[in-house]
């Protein structure tokens, strides 16, 4: 298959820019994978879709302020310290780092990634305000740069302190403290990601009890997302391309309310692939780097929550995996005729 196969012509005025102020006022377009169709409905209709026996599967995984902007300090520069006179003098070009995951027991050393990438060699400093700095200490095969921070302070205060929220770049502008609740699911809890499982998003806690009034129960699952979500695919021939490896878990009583559910309906693709990454497996926990495309046999997801995607995207190839490339592209179609409101702080599509 040709990635190019996986395109479609969006145009930049259907990118949500902001949130709702409602959660749950979102749009719902529903396929019904079977007769081949879809219908115009709201998100807070979502519980007339479900049934005793249903189990909503969430990733509870919490995003953390991990955009981080600094100057460089150069190569071996001098060491931090409030009786360095020169400290700001030796400050150059601004730094833009995205934290992806840390890589040490004491969350010292983090994979990343860093703007200007070409710039930024190993040895290299970067400076990020009157306590904090960082070493690139490696380089890895996708271009992400693994950093030291050199601070006796714990590094997860400091990054909560100056951090930013890490909006995507299709969001052009600036996050904002109101960002910090709203880029945020209300059942966030293990903090891990670098980026919202976005279909979370439009749940309230009254939407939550409406779907358990209807007999549907609720499931959590926890898969950080980072690069291996939202990188690009770097091969024309989707059978060359691979993701990177996420973290993910699924703790006993969670596994067990699954296991007892009749129809297991997944919240976003990150929930889809940590099911399926436990069913291939038989591991609760563990990493995954399971792609998943047209021709994927899936075996234990019934049915999809997801919002809308980017093209030439991993996340797209699921959702056509599991809803066939000629549906999806023309329900992609019709949302954009229709005025629906794409990717992260847009509408959502039920797939059933």
């Amino acid at each position: 298959m040709e990635l190019s196969d996986f395109d479609y012509r969006l145009p930049e005025e259907s990118i949500a820019q902001a949130p709702l102020d409602d959660r749950a006022a979102s749009r719902m377009l529903v396929l019904y994978r079977k007769e081949q169709r879809w219908e115009d409905r709201t998100f807070r209709e979502l519980p007339e879709f479900l049934e005793t026996g249903d189990c909503l599967v969430l990733n509870d995984s919490k995003v953390f302020p991990s955009r981080l902007y600094g100057h460089r300090a150069g190569v071996h520069a001098l060491p931090v310290g409030k009786g360095n006179p020169k400290r700001r003098e030796n400050l150059s070009g601004k730094v833009e780092v995205l934290l992806l995951r840390p890589v040490s027991a004491d969350a010292k050393e983090w994979q990343a990634l860093v703007r200007p990438g070409r710039k930024m060699r190993t040895g290299e400093r970067i400076w990020f305000d009157g306590t904090l700095e960082a070493e690139i200490t490696s380089r890895g095969e996708f271009g992400e740069r693994t950093l030291r921070f050199l601070t006796e302070s714990d590094v997860y205060e400091a990054v909560e302190r100056i951090g930013h929220v890490p909006l995507p770049p299709y969001i052009k502008r600036t996050d904002t403290p109101a960002d910090r609740e709203r880029y945020q699911t209300v059942f966030a809890r293990e903090k891990g990601s670098v980026a919202a499982p976005t279909a979370g998003l439009h749940f309230t806690p009254e939407v939550l009890a409406r779907c358990q009034t209807v007999g549907a129960g609720i499931a959590y699952v926890t898969l950080h997302v980072g690069l291996g979500t939202f990188q690009p695919i770097h091969s024309e021939q989707i059978e060359q391309a691979r993701l990177h490896a996420e973290s993910y878990s699924i703790t006993e009583e969670n596994a067990a309310r699954m296991d007892a559910a009749r129809r297991l309906v997944a919240v976003g693709t990150t929930s889809v692939r940590t099911i399926e990454s436990a069913a291939r497996t038989g591991a609760r926990r563990g990493e995954t780097d399971l792609f998943i495309y047209p021709g994927f046999r899936f075996q234990r997801t019934a049915a999809m929550l997801t919002n809308f995607h980017l093209p030439r995207t991993s996340l797209l190839l699921l959702v056509s995996a599991f809803a066939g490339r000629e549906l999806v592209l023309a329900a992609y179609r019709h949302a954009v005729e229709k005025g629906y409101r794409f990717y992260s702080y847009g509408d959502c599509m039920l797939i059933l």
